[in-house]
């Protein structure tokens, strides 16, 4: 085979790659404002719901947050301890200050290992079920933040 011939091959094997494995974008990410060390306004325009929140902070298949975190939940085993407590997270920041640090923790410490929740460009290692899609929606995120300010003691 001539040169020509192989490089259109090989040309036309990486057009039909990046077609095939182009992500489908989600829904385009809400707007925010990240004001010091917060997003002192809601991703939703509405204060998410707490139960809901509970059940993704202790779902180990959607928040993944007891991987790393431990809490007041005495009903979950094999709780983390490589992050801080959530108990006393409401006491500790604010809902606009745990917004951030739900949204991308890189904001606010660029070595963090706690993954960015609601981003999807300058991502490494995405699986490709994700890539373009944010871990968590707007709301999901607003539920969390709802969740983790109930907890003051």
């Amino acid at each position: 085979m001539s040169a020509h011939i192989v490089l259109a091959a090989l040309m036309a094997a990486v057009c039909c790659a990046l077609v095939v494995g182009a992500p489908v974008r989600a829904q385009a990410l809400r707007p925010y404002t990240i004001v010091g060390d917060a997003i002192p306004a809601s991703l939703t325009g509405a204060k998410g719901d707490p139960a809901r929140g509970r059940a993704i902070v202790t779902n180990r298949n959607v928040g993944l947050c007891l991987l790393c975190h431990s809490g007041p939940f005495p009903d979950e085993r094999f709780q983390g301890n490589m992050a801080p407590d959530l108990e006393g997270a409401g006491k500790r920041w604010s809902e606009g200050e745990l917004r951030l640090r739900l949204v991308d923790a890189r904001k606010l410490n660029p070595a963090t290992i706690m993954p960015p929740y609601y981003v999807v460009d300058d991502m490494n290692r995405v699986v490709p079920s994700l890539r373009g899609k944010p871990i968590l929606t707007a709301e999901q995120i607003e539920d969390v933040v709802a969740f983790l300010a109930t907890l003051r003691e």
